[in-house]
């Protein structure tokens, strides 16, 4: 019933469930994040991604690619991709990092957008989930785990009763 909230604790889940309930998650959303993003093109959202990697990850690998996609869909798996392309191009070897992000991201709050572009920034340095993956994490956003969790229940959200940003 609360897909997005497998790995929590019951006790968690239960309040979850109470809120939903209620009829008061989307009410506790809007008052936590009322107001959207302002990146809603892949030209805004290209230059969002370089700012954040600039100011917090100089020393990475170069992004050559960052956009809304309409392909990902089932964002159960995947809200947003990193892809790592190796080409041979004359003697040399040219590696391209590309992010995508599901279009379903392009109407919510900033915090929720952040939160998925810190966490495919970070798979630029480290490609599994791991203790270094989250610490660089967090080390980008130190609320992450807060903003993934309540990104979480805003896929709840929508998936109960649609959108919440309109």
């Amino acid at each position: 019933m609360l897909k997005y909230l497998n790995g929590y604790d019951t006790q968690l889940k239960a309040q979850v469930q109470n809120l939903i309930d209620q009829d008061k998650l989307g009410e506790y959303l809007l008052s936590k994040y009322p107001t959207l993003h302002e990146y809603t093109t892949d030209k805004s959202l290209y230059s969002y991604v370089q700012a954040l990697k600039h100011t917090h990850m100089r020393n990475a690998a170069p992004i050559s690619k960052v956009l809304y996609d309409t392909k990902i869909r089932d964002i159960h798996a995947a809200l947003g991709t990193h892809t790592f392309v190796s080409r041979v191009q004359g003697g040399k070897l040219k590696a391209k990092n590309e992010i995508h992000i599901s279009h379903l991201f392009k109407k919510v709050p900033e915090a929720f957008l952040r939160m998925i572009v810190v966490h495919e920034l970070a798979h630029i340095k480290e490609k599994e989930h791991n203790k270094a993956f989250y610490k660089l994490c967090t080390h980008i956003e130190p609320a992450y785990h807060q903003l993934e969790f309540d990104l979480r229940l805003y896929l709840t959200y929508r998936d109960r009763f649609g959108a919440l940003y309109i």
